[in-house]
């Protein structure tokens, strides 16, 4: 349990830790003085930081409704969802997918996500489907639509909810999430936050040091979309440097768990319509945006494309297998090399830098960066570096590509409405900022003097049973050779990777 202590157990404030925030605050006068009133004397009010922060979230999610809104009701004439910025992928595929025809997903058609997803499409899309037989004068898709728009925005809350739970001294930390534009514009394309969701919830078990629900948790969005498995890898190298493989084999067993026990069912009852989302990825070409659309636009500048004339990036456009054996081969070497960072680094990393190195490193190599993606990121970097600066600039990029991605589609059948070069440079600096996200955190992980969460805890708020755990022998043994360290260094950190002494012991869950 947590000491209290009047230097160091307090609320983060953002205009003093902050140095954007700081410079912003400038404006209404600059960071809180040393005469307002200390924050145990506001107890009694209504409007905490929490609370403030659940009712942006929730004020976000309204406008994101309303600026979904002219694309409601199905009626998509003159290219409306490109024009007005509000196509969403949840009323096409109810009818893409048989939803509004009654058709029970897997049973009577492939669907082209996992399994959970498919679930819970199913079982929103169904009932709404029955009511329209019903009633036919409503509109099925816009029902659809909001049913779906009202249980993601749930997902969203929830996961602002752990944030805050996880940063219980840094609770401003989740109005980055609350006001974000990402969350705003994305939040309803496609049903990204059901997995989002999920893991952010098995991350908050893990933090509470309840390794078995964290592991079903993790399972279940692994099986809603393929990428909260990858909180799997971090875990197992940070139980690796501090002794705690039980915890993590217990997450793991978990994990297998929850995802065989959904995706059983569906692959020995209807193995064809199972494989469809493998044998999409494997078939799949270049996306739009992605590092290899931009390397094969800049082969056109020098290549014409045909046989025998062809840069690297347009001969792997014309050979899949071999573009996804690459992207699988430079994504596994990127996590094995954050997998030696992990275990070189002063401190044992947190673990939400981790994670999000590792999702940011598949999102990098892929072949797919479909538009909702960048919510898979959100939270993570939210966890992991909580610097307003370098988060604003990053949502800019990713603002300005989701403008000049609508630009394309709709040039996509006629005349262009931004040149190609245009397109290329936003997917560019998208990817350039995400690149740097992650050269940000990975210095804070080798200067965790740096960090900004370590500033408010002693060690990491997520780790669960890994907070406060000495490294391994072996690893100190490691970073002995590499580092040639005695004692502590200027950071105060011991050579077996214990944290300096604080006022302060983290409980878990960041309380």
């Amino acid at each position: 349990m947590s000491v209290p202590s009047p230097d160091t157990d307090r609320t983060d404030l953002p205009a003093e830790s902050d140095g954007f925030v700081r410079g912003l605050s400038q404006a209404i006068g600059g960071p809180v003085g040393e005469h307002a009133v200390p924050p145990a004397a506001r107890r009694n009010r209504f409007w905490t930081a929490q609370r403030i922060v659940l009712a942006l979230v929730c004020l976000t999610l309204a406008f994101s409704w309303v600026q979904k809104s002219p694309c409601q009701d199905g009626d998509w004439q003159k290219n409306i969802q490109y024009t007005r910025f509000c196509y969403t992928d949840v009323l096409a595929l109810y009818y893409a997918e048989g939803l509004s025809d009654g058709k029970v997903p897997y049973r009577d058609h492939p669907v082209e996500y996992p399994v959970v997803t498919g679930y819970f499409m199913g079982a929103l899309g169904l009932p709404v489907h029955a009511l329209g037989k019903r009633y036919p004068e409503i509109n099925q898709g816009k029902w659809f639509y909001n049913a779906n728009a009202l249980v993601l925005s749930l997902l969203a809350v929830a996961s602002a909810a752990v944030i805050l739970a996880l940063r219980r001294r840094r609770p401003w930390d989740a109005a980055i999430f609350a006001l974000s534009p990402i969350l705003l514009i994305t939040a309803t394309v496609n049903w990204d936050l059901l997995a989002i969701g999920l893991a952010m919830l098995g991350l908050y078990a893990w933090a509470r040091r309840n390794p078995v629900v964290a592991g079903l948790l993790i399972g279940l969005g692994g099986a809603a979309k393929l990428w909260p498995l990858f909180i799997l890898g971090p875990l197992f190298v940070l139980a690796l440097r501090s002794k705690r493989l039980v915890a993590f084999l217990i997450a793991l067993g978990g994990a297998l768990f929850a995802w065989l026990a959904t995706n059983i069912p569906v692959a020995v009852l209807y193995r064809a319509s199972w494989n469809r989302f493998f044998e999409l990825n494997d078939t799949r070409p270049i996306d739009w945006g992605t590092l290899w659309y931009i390397g094969r636009y800049l082969d056109t500048k020098w290549n014409s494309g045909t046989p025998g004339d062809q840069g690297p990036f347009q001969w792997l456009s014309d050979h899949v297998p071999t573009l996804n054996i690459l992207t699988y081969a430079l994504t596994i070497v990127a996590c094995a090399a954050i997998g030696v960072l992990c275990l070189l680094a002063p401190r044992r990393p947190r673990l939400a830098q981790l994670v999000f190195l590792v999702v940011a490193a598949f999102l990098i190599f892929s072949k797919v960066w479909s538009q909702q993606y960048v919510l898979w990121l959100l939270p993570l970097i939210v966890l992991a570096r909580p610097r307003w600066g370098a988060i604003i600039a990053w949502t800019v990029a990713e603002i300005g590509y989701f403008a000049a991605f609508y630009a394309e589609l709709l040039g996509a059948g006629g005349k262009p409405v931004i040149p190609e070069g245009t397109f290329v440079l936003a997917a560019g600096l998208r990817l350039v900022t995400v690149a740097v996200l992650c050269g940000l955190v990975i210095r804070e992980v080798w200067r965790p003097e740096l960090d900004a969460v370590r500033h408010t805890y002693a060690d990491d708020p997520d780790g669960g049973v890994l907070d406060h755990a000495p490294d391994a022998g072996w690893v100190v043994a490691l970073r002995r050779v590499f580092h040639l360290e005695h004692g502590r260094g200027k950071d105060g950190v011991a050579v077996d990777g214990t944290p300096p002494p604080a006022p302060v012991v983290t409980a878990v869950g960041g309380s």
